[in-house]
């Protein structure tokens, strides 16, 4: 889609995928449920979706939850510390989604303590700052493995290791890795993360399903009729599993084929070096170089020294061109919390835009939205 710069926020559908998820979920319609046939049917045509997802992620299919999509996928594992008898403490990045961060502030309203930790100046979080801030009750630590805003890339396999390593008591460690997933490689098998959640819409899958990996059952907050082993009640939505199950293998697929990583970079190479060469377009955090591997090649964020970044998405609009100002869920709100955190001056803040792109991405996209922004900001 020509002029589309938007792919962290949603990807346009890939017609394939969605043809062949409706068909599985046609053939199989019957309620999982069900002790008939076809209900039989559809319970083994939801178990080959998770199969082909455990493939694709390499983990176990028993430690897979399908879900509505990343934000309940991050939900899941912090509504189940509800369930505790004793309240304790967690942690969370100050640069997280706010699937995270507002459902934490809705745990610190119940009685848990919420200890927040800070990135650097270049938004990342390093596994010193998160130890450090363990006590004696912490259960539960969050870092995101990508972030959504800047493409900061997390260290959390270091991360998990250093809590491993460091604590008194055994400590939960989640990430949402929606931003991740087909992108960047993470080895969920060996990496020490105990919970990641997963969305199908960032590629090319359905909105409204997810996925959640957790290496160990986790105790569901919520009750029902005992759909996904008890963890995720509800009827199962078979083409949103088979959307998600799709999706990652085509885009894990594209990830791990070198002509088309490296398609990705030189993409990536050519959309920092165009935006850069724009009087007064400057990268967030201002450290960020062309082939800055901390970040993904997918996720930037810019700076104008003219334009609220707002404004600058409605004028982009009119010529065609769609951007943000950074993560969908929080477009309405003025608060840029993760630029906030790293300590971008305010005017830089406000002036402040994502680009975000997808295998898709084009060069002649790239020069429709250099040229469109230097129409506009020169």
């Amino acid at each position: 889609m020509t002029g589309y710069f938007d792919w962290a926020a949603t990807s346009p559908p890939d017609t394939e995928i969605h043809r062949l998820a409706f068909e599985k979920a046609s053939e199989a319609w019957g309620n999982p449920s069900s002790l008939y046939s076809v209900g039989r049917e559809a319970v083994a045509s939801l178990e080959e979706a998770r199969k082909k997802c455990a493939a694709v992620l390499d983990v176990p299919a028993d430690t897979l939850f399908f879900t509505s999509g990343g934000t309940e996928s991050d939900h899941l594992p912090l509504l189940s510390l509800l369930r505790r008898p004793v309240k304790g403490s967690l942690i969370v990045s100050a640069v997280e989604h706010p699937a995270i961060l507002n459902q934490a502030k809705m745990l610190e309203s119940c009685g848990w303590k919420v200890i927040t930790v800070s990135p650097d100046e270049n938004g990342i979080i390093s596994p010193e700052t998160v130890v450090s801030a363990v006590q004696e009750d912490t259960v539960f630590a969050a870092v995101m493995a990508v972030n959504n805003e800047t493409g900061a890339i997390q260290p959390v396999k270091d991360i998990a290791a250093a809590l491993s390593q460091n604590s008194r008591r055994r400590i939960h460690f989640h990430t949402d890795a929606v931003q991740a997933a087909g992108k960047i490689p993470l080895d969920l098998k060996n990496s020490g993360i105990d919970s990641a959640a997963f969305s199908g819409h960032k590629l090319g899958g359905a909105r409204g399903a997810g996925l959640l990996y957790c290496a160990g059952k986790p105790e569901s907050f919520i009750s029902g009729g005992g759909q996904e082993r008890g963890v995720r009640p509800g009827t199962e939505n078979l083409y949103g599993a088979w959307s998600t199950a799709l999706a990652l293998e085509k885009a894990y697929s594209r990830m791990k084929n070198p002509e088309t990583a490296e398609k990705s970079r030189k993409t990536a190479a050519l959309l920092f070096r165009s935006l850069s060469s724009i009087p007064g377009i400057r990268p967030l955090p201002a450290s960020r170089t062309e082939s800055d591997e901390r970040f993904s090649p997918f996720v930037f964020q810019f700076t104008n020294p003219l334009l609220p970044g707002e404004v600058l998405v409605r004028a982009l609009s009119d010529r065609k061109v769609f951007i943000s100002t950074g993560s969908a869920c929080s477009a309405k709100k003025k608060a840029r919390p993760v630029l906030q955190a790293m300590k971008i001056p305010e005017k830089d803040i406000l002036n402040a835009f994502r680009i975000s792109t997808g295998y898709e991405t084009t060069e002649e996209d790239i020069k429709l939205l250099c040229e469109s922004l230097a129409e506009i900001i020169c």
